[in-house]
């Protein structure tokens, strides 16, 4: 029988709300990949890729399959990471309007650093909740700039891969957060 690291309905569904939605929202990726081409979209493959490990580390950890607790928190902070750093530092979008792109990126870097922050503590587990939550919230905010801004330009054949682009990792995130903050609850 396989055993579950989660007994609550509530953390269960928490899992779950970011394994279908996270899994939706690659398949969409992909698709877009697919159906538009390799050559304009590739960053987009590789960012999915990240994506696609979080997940797998998460199902990983949902069914206590070979990762530990730290093993699980450090390289899903890594590859969250890499995709803030990639998709939002390194190769921003170009956005309408100049104050949208310099808070996006002021977003981001804050979020680098609290995961820099966060899996760089030898003793993660008295994170405050509040502090695990201002990672989804900041994710969240980033993805709702980032909508705001496509949805006050042109809309064309890239508008629904963009806008299930910028979400999927804010859904990733609220797992991520909801899987540390079950582990800080029974720490305490």
């Amino acid at each position: 029988m396989i055993e579950v690291r989660f007994k609550k309905k509530s953390e269960i569904f928490d899992i779950a709300v970011t394994a279908v939605g996270g899994a939706v929202s690659v398949g969409t990726m992909l698709y877009g990949v697919w159906q538009l081409g390799l050559h304009e979209t590739w960053p987009e493959l590789v960012l999915n890729l990240f994506y696609i490990a979080c997940l797998v580390m998460m199902g990983m950890y949902f069914f206590k399959c070979r990762i530990t607790t730290m093993q699980f928190n450090y390289w899903c902070s890594v590859c969250v990471g890499a995709t803030v750093l990639l998709r939002d530092i390194l190769f921003a979008p170009p956005l309408a309007f100049y104050a949208l792109r310099l808070a996006c990126l002021a977003f981001s870097v804050l979020l680098l650093l609290l995961l820099t922050y966060f899996y760089a503590r030898k003793d993660w587990k008295t994170y405050s909740k509040r502090n695990l939550w201002m990672i989804c919230i900041i994710d969240m905010v980033i993805a709702a700039l980032y909508t705001y801004d496509i949805l006050i330009e042109p809309i064309n054949e890239y508008t629904n891969y963009l806008l299930t682009e910028i979400w999927i990792r804010p859904t990733i995130t609220y797992g991520l957060v909801a899987c540390f903050v079950s582990e800080t609850e029974k720490k305490n």
